[in-house]
């Protein structure tokens, strides 16, 4: 039994992390903006604020870490300010940097630890109004194959980097049939990924079955980033 933290668990691809891994068996903790569900499962939880990050309660050692918080600011690039992209980077780069630097103590007194980060398909595929998003997650696959090589070999770090994901954070983009099936059929696979199936992924890489893994970026796109269909 491994006992993982996870940020930002209190819906979508965290929370159905959160369920997979405590069915899993594992001891799991929890900092999050909202606590409600996670402590509904039984997983302690304290407040966290990706935007303005303080001193986390930890234990003495931990043996995975999934960071999710995120965001989805898709807007013509002439329509970004500086503060735009600030908010984007604190939120998906920056406070995982802040968290991760907290907690390698205790990850670096496990005999096996993991950490999870999540990217974006538009990182490696170019896609209009993705630019802010592009920026700050980009800087998350430099970050991952930078503290793979840094952290080996104690400490494993990959990143999960899908297409748009069934999930509350992309609820305006897939909210009617028709905006859903647009979505569905600019991949090749004709489908979006569930936050099951993320969640999945995500328990798979915290775990000793992908020991093999570090410095990857994982695609669970669809094939969107990798296949064209003619």
């Amino acid at each position: 039994m491994a006992k993982i933290l996870l940020i930002g668990g209190n819906s979508g691809i965290g929370l159905a992390s959160a369920r997979k891994l405590k069915a899993d068996g594992h001891e799991v903790i929890a900092a999050a903006r909202g606590k409600d569900q996670l402590e509904s499962l039984g997983i302690p939880c304290q407040e966290f604020d990706a935007t303005a990050v303080s001193k986390l309660t930890l234990p003495e050692q931990l043996d995975g870490l999934a960071y999710f918080p995120g965001t989805i600011n898709l807007k013509p690039f002439a329509r970004l300010d500086k503060d735009a992209f600030l908010n984007d980077l604190q939120i998906n780069t920056l406070a995982a940097v802040e968290v991760i630097q907290q907690a390698l103590p205790s990850l670096k007194k496990s005999s096996a630890a993991s950490v999870v980060l999540f990217s974006t398909v538009a990182v490696q595929l170019g896609m209009p109004f993705h630019s802010s998003i592009a920026v700050s997650k980009g800087a998350i696959e430099g970050l991952t194959r930078a503290l793979a090589a840094e952290l080996a070999p104690t400490v494993r770090v990959n990143a999960i980097a899908p297409s748009l994901t069934d999930t509350p954070l992309a609820s305006s983009l897939i909210s009617s049939e028709d905006k859903r099936t647009n979505a569905e059929n600019r991949h090749p696979l004709k489908r979006l990924a569930s936050a099951e199936e993320l969640a999945n992924l995500t328990a798979y890489l915290l775990g000793s079955e992908s020991a093999p893994l570090t410095g990857q970026i994982l695609h669970p796109d669809n094939g969107l980033s990798s296949v064209k269909l003619f």
